[in-house]
């Protein structure tokens, strides 16, 4: 008996078809249904928005860094490498501060996680 014969021989179940038994009403072996609220692993709003305000204050400080380190190396006319400097600086800095601004958030995540479970 080939595999499509055999799959053919089994009864087919749809969906919705009263004798399979949802899965998601019961919990398997008797465990306890779940909370009614489940938690989130997502930080909070005020979180996320004090994780981008660093980005943008970090770019910013990178920018003014990057554009200072070649204003003092510079002379003459030297506004392209001023600019090029300013945006490189503020791109690798808010880079960087979104990084560290990641693993925080992550950190609050699993920080908040390991306080909410029941001892």
């Amino acid at each position: 008996m080939s595999a499509h014969e055999h799959n053919a021989s089994l009864p087919r179940y749809h969906p919705y078809d009263a004798r399979v038994p949802d899965s998601t009403l019961q919990p398997p072996n008797g465990a306890p249904p779940p909370a009614p609220s489940s938690l989130s692993a997502l930080p909070s709003r005020t979180a996320r928005a004090m994780a981008f305000l660093a980005i943008l204050i970090g770019g910013g400080a990178g920018g003014l860094i990057g554009f200072g380190l070649v204003n003092v190396q510079c002379t003459g006319d030297c506004s392209t490498a001023k600019a090029l400097g300013g945006a490189i600086g503020a791109i690798l800095a808010a880079a960087g501060t979104a990084v560290v601004a990641v693993l925080v958030l992550r950190a609050m995540g699993e920080w908040r996680e390991l306080q909410d479970r029941p001892r």
